[in-house]
């Protein structure tokens, strides 16, 4: 199942949260891992501290394993909505504002 997902994102852990997406942390994580990282390069600010992005989840509950292991200590108030396939989410780069919120991070 695909679901468009919608959350704020806890600014302060987004440093944390791009490190283990880029060193494989997320990425060796079964069964869902690669998923989760593709859809976070997909991912799109559209708003001030929200991130819009889809992403397949096969969980009883939406993202039931995915929020468990990462996204509950990353984001908040999310929100899934079940669609027919993949969409295009209009906003900036989330995973380039990581990167640049890491590389601040580290320069400080």
């Amino acid at each position: 199942m695909i679901y468009k997902v919608r959350a704020k994102f806890i600014d302060e852990r987004l440093g944390d949260f791009y490190e283990k997406l880029t060193i494989g942390t997320i990425n060796n994580q079964r069964p869902d891992g690669q998923e989760m990282v593709d859809s976070m390069k997909r991912a799109k600010l559209t708003t001030p501290g929200v991130v819009e992005w889809f992403e397949m989840c096969f969980c009883p509950t939406p993202l039931q394993h995915e929020r468990k292991t990462h996204y509950d200590f990353h984001f908040s108030d999310i929100e899934t909505e079940l669609v027919e396939d993949y969409g295009e989410v209009q906003g900036k780069s989330f995973w380039s504002y990581m990167e640049a919120i890491k590389i601040d991070k580290g320069k400080a």
